[in-house]
C-alpha cells in the first residue's frame, strides 16, 4: 500500500496503541503492527510492516482480506498530507524540534467512529494507565481473541455487546457505575442511529462538536478527542486536559502559552496532541505527568 511521505510505521502505529496493555492494537518485538476485525463475513487479523519509505507491506488472514484495507489506510493516516504542519511547527522552537524527532508519524485514528466514543469516555478524568487497565479489562470481558500466526488480537466490541452485557460485568472490569451509565448511552445513540458518522462527516468542526455534545457523556472534552482521534480533524485540540499543560512544560522545557502555540499551527493543531502523546511515551518524566 502506498504511503505519502514522511511515513514512519513505528511512530504512527505507537500513538495508535498508546499502552502496551492495548489488546486491540499489538505490535509485536518486530515492529509489525496487528489488528483483528470482525464484521458479518467473519473476523481477520491484519498485520502490517514498513520496509521502504513510500509504501507499507498488508496482510490479513481470512477470506476476502483486501476489504480490511480501506480500515488499515484510515487508521494509519496514509495519505494525510502533512505539509502545514512541517511550516507551522517550524515557527515554534521547541516544538520544531519535537517535529524533527517525530517525523513521519501520521495522525493516527480508531477503526470506527464508536470505538473512539467508547476510550473518550473510559479515558475521561483518570490517568491513562488506569484507564487502559479498565479498558482492557473491559474488552476481553465482551470479546473473544483471535489468534493467527502467532499473534493473539481481540477485536473491539461493537456497541450492542456493551448494551446486553451485564452492569454487573462492565462493573467488575473496574468501570464506575456513571461510566457504564455514558457508554450505553452512547452504544444506544449508535445503535438508534442518533450518532452517524456519514452525516458528521459533512459538518465543520465545531457543529460536529456541537452534535456530539448533545449525547449524554461526551462533553467538550470528550467531543474534541472523538473528532481528532475519531475523524481525523486535525483543526481541533483537546483543551482542558489535566496532563497538557505539565507534559508541555516538560517536552518544551519552558513556560508555554497554549493559546498562541494553538493559534500558530491553525488547522495542524490537532498534531499538538499526536507529539505531546509520543513525547510522553518516549520519556518518563513526561509520561508520569499526566494524561
Amino acid at each position: 500500500m502506498p504511503v505519502r511521505s514522511p511515513f514512519r510505521l513505528d511512530l504512527t502505529a505507537l500513538a495508535l496503541q498508546r499502552l502496551a496493555a492495548n489488546v486491540v492494537d499489538v505490535i509485536d518485538a518486530g515492529g509489525t503492527y496487528h489488528r483483528a476485525f470482525e464484521d458479518e463475513k467473519g473476523t481477520s487479523i491484519v498485520a502490517v510492516s514498513q520496509k521502504t519509505a513510500d509504501a507499507i507491506d498488508v496482510s490479513a488472514s481470512g477470506r476476502g482480506p483486501q476489504r480490511w484495507l480501506p480500515a488499515v489506510a484510515r487508521m494509519l493516516g496514509t495519505q494525510v498530507d502533512l505539509t502545514q504542519w512541517y511550516e507551522r511547527s517550524e515557527r515554534i522552537a521547541w516544538l520544531h524540534r519535537l517535529a524533527v524527532a517525530f517525523k513521519g508519524v501520521k495522525p493516527p485514528r480508531y477503526a470506527t467512529l464508536w470505538e473512539a466514543c467508547a476510550h473518550a469516555i473510559v479515558f475521561q478524568q483518570i490517568s491513562i494507565h488506569a484507564a487502559g487497565s479498565i479498558m482492557r479489562r473491559t474488552i476481553e470481558a465482551l470479546a473473544a481473541p483471535i489468534d493467527a500466526g502467532g499473534v493473539s488480537c481481540i477485536p473491539f466490541p461493537p456497541p450492542e455487546r456493551w448494551l446486553t452485557a451485564s452492569e454487573e460485568r462492565l462493573r467488575t472490569a473496574g468501570l464506575s457505575r456513571n461510566k457504564v451509565a455514558h457508554l450505553r448511552s452512547v452504544a444506544a445513540a449508535f445503535a438508534e442511529g442518533a450518532i452517524d458518522e456519514v452525516t458528521l462527516e459533512k459538518l465543520p468542526t465545531p457543529q460536529a462538536a456541537e452534535r456530539l455534545r448533545t449525547i449524554r457523556g461526551i462533553g467538550p472534552w470528550s467531543a474534541a478527542v472523538i473528532l481528532l482521534r475519531g475523524m481525523g480533524r486535525l483543526d481541533t485540540f483537546p483543551l482542558r486536559d489535566s496532563g497538557v499543560a505539565r507534559s508541555l512544560a516538560l517536552l518544551a522545557g519552558e513556560a508555554v502559552d497554549l493559546d498562541f502555540v494553538l493559534e500558530t499551527l491553525g488547522p495542524a493543531r490537532g498534531m499538538l496532541y499526536y507529539h505531546l502523546l509520543l513525547g510522553r511515551l518516549r520519556n518518563p518524566s513526561a509520561q508520569r505527568a499526566g494524561r
